[in-house]
């Protein structure tokens, strides 16, 4: 059976992305072709810097630029190539040269340094396909897909609004099929009936309309926060919507930091992300781990129809 072609963004050369790509090349080629979206001259910068080689096989697609890579720093002239890399990526997957897109952490100063004015990959694929992308979160044993991503928490509130909740659930729907799914509250004890809050009262008149419409009761909430995520809570659940950010992903990576990938939803083409930084503190000191990266690849294959 032919195997899935995967284009790797490598993400900030700053950063630990380039590491984790060495490491797990050869195991990552069992499963898919991977094209890495990187120059040959910043590759071989990266490997020495590394003190490893690059495998015979390791696949490139080039993306101009060089730059001196300045192992944990944030940089305008990496946070560019981490983009132009990530673009690259994308093309690749437009022209049918690639299946779906696998990306490395980028880091969002170097990004605004740079001149950019995206905040993230998300950020960026929902203004480049003009659609509202969908960021979840997790792994096999728990999803968490975001309503409200990279925005100040005093302004989440007046973003919860029942016609716009309503198009997500259905979103989310038809991307991850027939799932259950958690929705969660906004306020503490999902306001207590009005007593904390009433934003609860437009989630949950969402998740009727969202149910109504697909024609079964898949939504469920809101979705008191602080129970959501016990034990028994998710015994029943490993679907959840979270209000804003730290909500969902909090808990999410107190449970499974290592193992947790971002996945891109509701768009043209397929993206997975490791679900972790550039951990610019470990750069360049062979201390990386590989298992996010080898688990946003798993995904992305399994997304590949």
């Amino acid at each position: 059976m032919k195997k899935p072609i995967i284009a790797v963004s490598v993400g900030d050369l700053n950063g630990v992305g380039i590491e984790i790509a060495l490491k797990a090349h050869a195991e990552v080629s069992k499963l898919c072709n991977p094209i890495y979206c990187i120059h040959t001259h910043m590759l071989e910068k990266a490997a020495k810097l590394l003190g490893v080689k690059v495998p015979n096989d390791f696949s490139t697609s080039p993306v101009e630029g060089e730059f001196e890579i300045k192992a944990g720093q944030v940089d305008a002239a990496s946070g560019k190539y981490s983009y132009d890399s990530f673009m690259s990526a994308i093309k690749l997957c437009e022209t049918k040269e690639a299946d779906a897109v696998v990306t490395m952490p980028i880091h969002k100063e170097a990004w605004k340094r740079a001149g950019l004015h995206f905040v993230g990959h998300t950020d960026l694929l929902r203004d480049y396909f003009k659609q509202d992308a969908i960021m979840m979160l997790g792994c096999e044993k728990m999803f968490v897909a975001l309503y409200t991503e990279h925005i100040p928490l005093r302004d989440v509130p007046a973003t919860i609004k029942k016609e716009k909740i309503t198009l997500f659930l259905l979103d989310l729907h038809r991307s991850i099929g027939d799932k259950k799914v958690a929705v969660l509250g906004l306020n503490p004890h999902a306001g207590d009936n009005g007593v904390l809050g009433d934003e609860e009262r437009e989630i949950e008149e969402a998740i009727n309309r969202a149910n109504e419409t697909i024609g079964k009761e898949l939504f469920f909430g809101a979705i008191v926060p602080d129970i959501a995520f016990t034990p028994h809570f998710r015994s029943n659940f490993n679907y959840f919507v979270a209000m804003y950010h730290d909500q969902g992903l909090a808990p999410l990576k107190a449970l499974y930091f290592d193992e947790s990938v971002n996945i891109s939803l509701n768009l043209p083409i397929i993206r997975t992300s490791v679900d972790h930084g550039t951990a610019f503190d470990i750069a360049y000191k062979g201390e990386a781990k590989t298992l996010s990266y080898m688990n946003a690849i798993k995904s992305a294959i399994g997304f590949i129809k």
